[in-house]
Protein backbone atom coordinates (compact mmCIF):
# COMPACT_ATOMS: atom_id res chain seq x y z
CA UNK A 1 0.00 0.00 0.00
CA UNK A 2 1.15 3.25 -0.89
CA UNK A 3 0.02 6.21 1.22
CA UNK A 4 -0.58 10.29 0.53
CA UNK A 5 2.41 12.12 2.19
CA UNK A 6 5.86 13.84 1.68
CA UNK A 7 7.71 13.35 -1.38
CA UNK A 8 11.00 11.46 -1.76
CA UNK A 9 13.30 11.29 -4.53
CA UNK A 10 14.16 7.98 -6.45
CA UNK A 11 17.24 6.14 -5.01
CA UNK A 12 18.73 3.01 -6.54
CA UNK A 13 20.02 0.58 -4.09
CA UNK A 14 20.92 -3.13 -4.09
CA UNK A 15 19.40 -6.08 -2.47
CA UNK A 16 21.77 -6.44 0.38
CA UNK A 17 21.45 -10.34 0.04
CA UNK A 18 23.06 -12.93 -1.69
CA UNK A 19 20.08 -14.04 -3.36
CA UNK A 20 18.07 -12.08 -5.90
CA UNK A 21 14.68 -12.47 -7.29
CA UNK A 22 14.18 -15.97 -9.38
CA UNK A 23 11.31 -15.75 -11.99
CA UNK A 24 9.89 -19.19 -10.96
CA UNK A 25 10.82 -19.32 -7.20
CA UNK A 26 6.89 -18.50 -6.71
CA UNK A 27 5.60 -20.95 -8.57
CA UNK A 28 7.64 -23.16 -7.68
CA UNK A 29 6.28 -22.68 -3.90
CA UNK A 30 3.31 -22.82 -4.80
CA UNK A 31 3.69 -26.19 -6.50
CA UNK A 32 5.09 -28.17 -3.39
CA UNK A 33 2.54 -26.37 -0.88
CA UNK A 34 -0.58 -25.79 -2.89
CA UNK A 35 -1.88 -27.60 0.10
CA UNK A 36 -1.55 -24.46 2.29
CA UNK A 37 -4.94 -22.43 2.24
CA UNK A 38 -4.93 -19.47 0.98
CA UNK A 39 -0.69 -19.77 -0.53
CA UNK A 40 -2.05 -18.04 -3.15
CA UNK A 41 -3.91 -15.39 -2.77
CA UNK A 42 -0.32 -14.38 -0.56
CA UNK A 43 1.69 -15.31 -3.32
CA UNK A 44 -0.81 -12.88 -5.58
CA UNK A 45 -0.99 -10.04 -3.17
CA UNK A 46 3.22 -9.69 -2.55
CA UNK A 47 3.34 -9.56 -6.57
CA UNK A 48 0.77 -6.52 -6.83
CA UNK A 49 2.15 -4.97 -3.98
CA UNK A 50 5.09 -4.52 -5.99
CA UNK A 51 3.31 -3.69 -9.03
CA UNK A 52 0.99 -1.08 -6.88
CA UNK A 53 4.86 0.46 -6.34
CA UNK A 54 6.08 0.07 -9.75
CA UNK A 55 3.07 1.56 -11.25
CA UNK A 56 3.70 5.07 -8.64
CA UNK A 57 7.11 4.98 -9.53
CA UNK A 58 6.33 5.50 -13.61
CA UNK A 59 3.86 7.47 -13.44
CA UNK A 60 5.89 9.85 -11.65
CA UNK A 61 9.11 9.70 -14.14
CA UNK A 62 10.09 13.43 -14.62
CA UNK A 63 10.43 14.21 -18.40
CA UNK A 64 11.93 11.67 -20.29
CA UNK A 65 14.58 10.66 -18.23
CA UNK A 66 14.60 6.74 -17.08
CA UNK A 67 16.78 7.59 -13.93
CA UNK A 68 15.18 10.98 -13.25
CA UNK A 69 12.10 9.52 -10.91
CA UNK A 70 10.39 11.62 -8.29
CA UNK A 71 7.77 10.37 -6.18
CA UNK A 72 4.26 11.98 -6.62
CA UNK A 73 2.86 12.44 -3.31
CA UNK A 74 -0.82 13.17 -4.66
CA UNK A 75 -1.03 9.28 -5.69
CA UNK A 76 -1.68 6.58 -3.77
CA UNK A 77 -2.58 2.95 -3.58
CA UNK A 78 -3.90 -0.22 -1.85
CA UNK A 79 -3.56 -3.57 -3.00
CA UNK A 80 -5.76 -6.71 -3.09
CA UNK A 81 -4.87 -10.45 -3.96
CA UNK A 82 -6.99 -9.56 -7.13
CA UNK A 83 -5.60 -6.69 -8.39
CA UNK A 84 -4.82 -2.51 -6.79
CA UNK A 85 -6.34 0.44 -6.25
CA UNK A 86 -4.69 3.70 -7.31
CA UNK A 87 -5.95 7.11 -5.50
CA UNK A 88 -5.31 10.33 -7.03
CA UNK A 89 -5.80 12.63 -10.87
CA UNK A 90 -4.53 10.57 -13.44
CA UNK A 91 -6.28 10.06 -17.05
CA UNK A 92 -6.79 6.12 -17.36
CA UNK A 93 -4.78 6.05 -20.92
CA UNK A 94 -1.81 7.11 -19.26
CA UNK A 95 -2.66 4.75 -16.17
CA UNK A 96 -2.81 2.13 -18.95
CA UNK A 97 0.38 2.74 -20.21
CA UNK A 98 2.24 3.39 -16.97
CA UNK A 99 1.16 -0.24 -15.55
CA UNK A 100 2.29 -1.68 -18.34
CA UNK A 101 5.87 0.00 -18.25
CA UNK A 102 5.91 -1.19 -14.92
CA UNK A 103 4.90 -4.80 -15.21
CA UNK A 104 7.60 -4.82 -17.75
CA UNK A 105 10.75 -2.43 -16.60
CA UNK A 106 10.47 -4.91 -12.92
CA UNK A 107 10.13 -7.99 -14.31
CA UNK A 108 13.15 -7.49 -16.51
CA UNK A 109 15.26 -6.31 -13.54
CA UNK A 110 14.31 -3.13 -12.04
CA UNK A 111 13.72 -4.82 -8.91
CA UNK A 112 13.80 -1.46 -6.93
CA UNK A 113 10.88 -0.44 -8.45
CA UNK A 114 8.93 -2.66 -5.90
CA UNK A 115 9.85 -0.62 -3.05
CA UNK A 116 8.24 2.78 -1.69
CA UNK A 117 8.87 5.41 0.78
CA UNK A 118 5.37 5.97 1.30
CA UNK A 119 3.99 2.32 2.07
CA UNK A 120 2.00 1.37 4.77
CA UNK A 121 4.69 -1.40 5.68
CA UNK A 122 7.14 1.29 6.69
CA UNK A 123 4.57 2.74 8.82
CA UNK A 124 4.02 -0.75 10.49
CA UNK A 125 7.58 -1.39 10.77
CA UNK A 126 8.14 2.15 12.13
CA UNK A 127 5.35 1.28 15.29
CA UNK A 128 6.73 -2.18 15.78
CA UNK A 129 9.65 -0.72 16.67
CA UNK A 130 8.99 2.51 18.59
CA UNK A 131 6.79 -0.03 20.72
CA UNK A 132 9.66 -2.73 20.96
CA UNK A 133 12.22 0.12 22.27
CA UNK A 134 10.02 1.60 24.47
CA UNK A 135 9.90 -1.36 26.30
CA UNK A 136 13.50 -2.62 26.15
CA UNK A 137 14.21 0.83 27.49
CA UNK A 138 11.44 1.07 30.31
CA UNK A 139 12.85 -2.40 31.65
CA UNK A 140 15.95 -1.90 31.22
CA UNK A 141 15.85 2.29 33.25
CA UNK A 142 14.88 3.09 36.83
CA UNK A 143 11.44 3.23 37.64
CA UNK A 144 11.64 7.37 37.98
CA UNK A 145 9.17 9.14 35.44
CA UNK A 146 12.24 11.69 34.09
CA UNK A 147 14.25 8.45 32.96
CA UNK A 148 11.31 7.12 31.73
CA UNK A 149 10.22 10.15 30.12
CA UNK A 150 13.89 10.74 28.05
CA UNK A 151 13.63 6.47 27.55
CA UNK A 152 10.65 7.08 25.68
CA UNK A 153 11.76 10.16 23.82
CA UNK A 154 15.35 8.16 22.67
CA UNK A 155 12.85 5.22 21.65
CA UNK A 156 11.10 7.55 19.61
CA UNK A 157 14.12 9.29 18.01
CA UNK A 158 15.91 5.64 17.54
CA UNK A 159 12.17 4.13 15.50
CA UNK A 160 12.69 7.19 13.18
CA UNK A 161 15.92 6.68 12.08
CA UNK A 162 15.92 3.18 11.73
CA UNK A 163 12.04 2.43 10.18
CA UNK A 164 13.08 3.73 6.85
CA UNK A 165 15.99 1.33 6.68
CA UNK A 166 14.19 -1.81 8.08
CA UNK A 167 11.03 -0.81 6.04
CA UNK A 168 12.70 -1.12 3.08
CA UNK A 169 13.97 -4.56 3.63
CA UNK A 170 10.61 -5.07 5.41
CA UNK A 171 9.05 -4.32 2.01
CA UNK A 172 12.04 -5.92 -0.42
CA UNK A 173 12.02 -9.51 1.42
CA UNK A 174 8.74 -10.28 3.18
CA UNK A 175 4.99 -7.98 1.93
CA UNK A 176 6.07 -7.15 -1.82
CA UNK A 177 7.85 -9.92 -4.60
CA UNK A 178 8.52 -9.21 -8.46
CA UNK A 179 4.92 -9.76 -10.14
CA UNK A 180 6.41 -12.43 -12.54
CA UNK A 181 3.47 -14.62 -12.28
CA UNK A 182 1.59 -11.31 -13.11
CA UNK A 183 -1.25 -10.32 -15.94
CA UNK A 184 -2.91 -7.53 -16.59
CA UNK A 185 -6.64 -8.28 -17.32
CA UNK A 186 -8.51 -4.61 -17.36
CA UNK A 187 -8.17 -1.00 -15.73
CA UNK A 188 -11.92 0.32 -14.55
CA UNK A 189 -12.79 2.88 -12.60
CA UNK A 190 -14.14 1.87 -9.78
CA UNK A 191 -14.91 2.31 -6.05
CA UNK A 192 -12.85 0.71 -2.72
CA UNK A 193 -13.98 -1.02 0.49
CA UNK A 194 -15.01 2.45 1.75
CA UNK A 195 -16.53 3.86 -1.02
CA UNK A 196 -13.68 5.96 -1.93
CA UNK A 197 -13.47 6.60 -6.23
CA UNK A 198 -10.55 5.03 -7.58
CA UNK A 199 -9.01 3.09 -10.62
CA UNK A 200 -8.52 -0.33 -10.25
CA UNK A 201 -6.05 -2.39 -12.12
CA UNK A 202 -7.14 -5.78 -11.85
CA UNK A 203 -4.96 -8.89 -12.56
CA UNK A 204 -4.25 -12.43 -13.23
CA UNK A 205 -2.35 -14.90 -11.68
CA UNK A 206 0.08 -17.30 -14.53
CA UNK A 207 2.39 -19.95 -14.39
Amino acid sequence: MTTNAASSSWRNSEFPFDFAPQRTQDSELLQQLNFVPGLKEVLTLRQVHALEHATVWVLGQSGTTPTARFDNELLGGMSTDQGFYLYGGVNITQLRQAVRSALERIASGEWDLAVHPRCGTNLSVGMLLTAGLAVGINLALPRGPILQLLGLGVAAAAAAQLAPDVGSLAQRYVTTAIPFNLNIVDISVSQDFWGREAHFVRVRWVE
